[in-house]
């Protein structure tokens, strides 16, 4: 399992600490992984639209394929539908 984020390294660890989060978290400062993945959206914030990453959950298989996308993941209760799927 992986999480990736646009945070810097030391936000990043700040984060996991925090959480006590048991798997990696990547960098993607310059938002590659995320334009990639199409998650780097128009987003309205507070009237305004401003640029910024779509919370999403990708499962991708050991082939690198993905199987199941979670668009618009709110963290509560979202650990429990992955597993469910899983």
């Amino acid at each position: 399992m992986l999480g990736i984020s646009p945070d810097t390294p030391a936000a990043q660890a700040r984060f996991k600490t925090k959480y006590s989060l048991p798997f990696t978290l990547l960098c993607d400062v310059d938002k590659t992984a995320a334009q990639a993945y199409g998650v780097f959206k128009e987003k309205n914030m507070y009237g305004k639209k401003v640029m910024g990453i779509a919370r999403t959950t990708f499962l991708i298989d050991e082939n690198g394929k993905i199987e199941k996308i979670f668009s618009n993941v709110k963290p509560e209760g979202h650990a429990a539908q992955v597993l469910s799927v899983l």
